[in-house]
C-alpha cells in the first residue's frame, strides 16, 4: 500500500489535459453486450473502475484489449450470464452490466453491489424499471436472478427519495433497446454521463428520444452494431482542477473540458470571487484574492454535484466567514469532515448539512481517505496547506483520476507517493 505525500504552500501554474469521463465509459463498456459486432471506444481514463469494468467484461465473454486509452471490444463466443460477486462488490458502477445481459440474453445473475462508505445506495428502481419491462427477479446468495420470455416496452417512473437514478436509467435504457414495443421513462437521469450513454446506444442503432432530458422514449429495435466512439470529457476531475486552483491560488488552463456541464459550479464560484473562463474545449480559472462564504446544496444534474461536494468544501476552509453545504443526494457523503478538521479546518455537521467557518489556513498532517472524491479534496486541502500532508489509501484516487501525481508535478506542486 502507498501513500501520497504533499508539500502544500506552492502556487501552481500550467495546463492539464483532461481525461475522459470515469462515469460515462463505465455504462458504455457495459453496453457494448448488445452487440456481437465490435465497438472501438476512445478517450477511455486508465483507472482502477475502468480496469475492473474490462475484467467482467472478459469474465462474461468478451475480447477486450486497451492500448493508448483506447478499448476495442469484440465477441468471444457465448456471453456469459453471471456477474460474478468478487468483481461486482468492488466497483457499484458494475452493476450496469444487468440491463444489457437481460436484454440479450433474457437472463442475468448479478451480484447485488452492497454499500459504501458514502452511504447505502439501493438498487430498488433498477429492480422496479426490469419488472415494469416484463422481467421476473429473485434475490438469491447475494445475486439478483432475473429472468423473462421477453422484455415488453412499459411507461416507468424512476424517479427516487434523492431525485433521479444514474444507474438505474443507464440500465433500464439499455434493456429497453432490444425490448418490443415502447418504453418511455420518466423522470430518467439527465447527467451528460446519460447523454453519451444515449449518444452511444443511438449511433449503435437504437431509438431513442429526448436524450438529455428526463423523458425518454425507446422504441425497441431487434439488432445493435458495433461502431466506432469517443467518451465525452470527465467534468469532476475537470471541476477538482478548478476548485484546486481557487483554493491554490494558481492559474490552470484546462484542456480538453466542458464547462456547460459545470455551469452550476461555475455559477457559484462567480460568487465567490473565482474567476472561470471557457473558450471551445479550454477551461482558464484564476482566483481572486479574497473569497466570500456561500450556502449551496447539491442536487441532481443540473444542479450542484455531489462529486464536487468535499472538494468545495476543503476551498470554503479557507474562505473566511461562514459556509453552509448540504447534500441532499448523498446526506451521509460528510466522513471527510474529520480528516480536514484534522489539518485545522472548522467544520461541524448538522445531519445532511456542514457548517464550514473559515481559517486564515490549514496545516500539513497524515490524514486517511476515505472514498474516491473525498481523496480529492484531501489532495487539495494538502496543496492548499502550510507543511506536509501524508495522505493515506489513494488506492481510492487510482479509481478516478488518471496520472493525478504526473498531471500536477507538470504544473508545479510537490508531490510523491511513497511505500507504508
Amino acid at each position: 500500500m502507498e501513500k501520497l505525500i504533499i508539500e502544500g504552500g506552492h502556487s501552481l501554474k500550467g495546463e492539464i489535459l483532461i481525461s475522459g469521463s470515469k462515469n460515462a465509459a463505465l455504462p458504455i463498456m457495459a453496453a457494448t453486450l448488445l452487440t456481437d459486432e465490435p465497438c472501438i471506444i476512445g478517450n477511455v481514463p486508465e483507472l482502477r473502475d475502468t480496469t475492473t469494468m474490462m475484467k467482467l467484461l472478459r469474465s462474461l465473454g468478451k475480447n477486450v484489449e486497451f492500448e493508448n486509452n483506447t478499448l476495442t471490444i469484440t465477441s468471444n463466443g457465448k456471453i456469459n450470464h453471471r456477474a460474478d460477486y468478487k468483481l461486482v462488490s468492488t466497483m457499484r458502477g458494475s452493476f450496469c452490466v444487468l440491463g444489457p445481459l437481460l436484454a440479450k440474453l433474457k437472463k442475468a445473475d448479478v451480484s447485488l453491489p452492497g454499500g459504501c462508505v458514502i452511504g447505502v445506495r439501493p438498487v430498488d428502481l433498477h429492480l422496479k424499471g426490469i419488472k415494469a419491462l416484463g422481467a421476473k427477479y429473485d434475490i438469491d446468495n447475494g445475486y439478483v436472478i432475473v429472468r423473462t420470455r421477453q422484455l415488453k416496452g412499459s411507461h416507468i417512473y424512476l424517479g427516487g427519495i434523492f431525485g433521479s437514478s444514474v444507474l438505474a436509467t443507464a440500465n433500464i435504457m439499455m434493456a429497453a433497446t432490444l425490448a418490443t414495443g415502447k418504453t418511455i421513462i420518466e423522470s430518467a437521469a439527465c447527467e451528460p454521463e446519460i447523454e453519451d450513454l444515449t449518444n452511444f446506444l443511438i449511433k449503435m442503432g437504437a431509438k431513442i428520444e429526448g436524450r438529455g432530458s428526463p423523458r425518454l422514449v425507446i422504441t425497441g429495435v431487434k439488432k445493435l452494431n458495433g461502431l466506432k466512439y469517443d467518451v465525452i470529457p470527465d467534468r469532476i476531475e475537470a471541476g477538482t482542477y478548478i476548485l484546486l486552483a481557487a483554493a491554490t491560488k494558481s492559474f490552470l488552463t484546462l484542456k480538453n473540458a466542458d464547462i456547460s456541464h459545470l455551469m452550476a459550479m461555475v455559477d457559484l464560484l462567480k460568487y465567490v470571487g473565482v474567476n472561470v473562463v471557457s473558450e471551445k474545449n479550454i477551461i482558464r480559472v484564476k482566483s481572486k484574492k479574497n473569497f466570500q462564504p456561500v450556502s449551496i446544496s447539491t442536487f441532481p444534474y443540473p444542479g450542484f454535484p455531489t462529486d464536487l461536494q468535499a472538494q468545495f468544501m476543503a476551498l470554503m476552509c479557507l474562505t473566511p466567514g461562514v459556509s453552509v453545504i448540504t447534500d441532499k443526494v448523498y446526506p451521509d457523503r460528510f466522513i471527510h469532515i474529520a480528516e480536514l478538521n484534522r489539518m485545522g479546518a472548522n467544520i461541524r455537521r448538522e445531519g445532511t448539512t456542514a457548517i464550514v467557518e473559515g481559517v486564515k489556513e490549514l496545516h500539513g498532517a497524515p490524514v486517511m481517505a476515505s472514498d474516491l472524491r473525498a481523496s480529492a479534496a484531501l489532495v487539495i486541502a494538502g496543496l492548499a496547506a502550510r507543511g506536509k500532508t501524508e495522505v493515506h489509501r489513494i488506492y481510492h484516487l487510482e479509481r478516478g483520476y488518471e496520472r493525478l501525481e504526473e498531471k500536477l508535478t507538470a504544473v508545479g506542486a510537490k508531490v510523491y507517493r511513497q511505500k507504508e
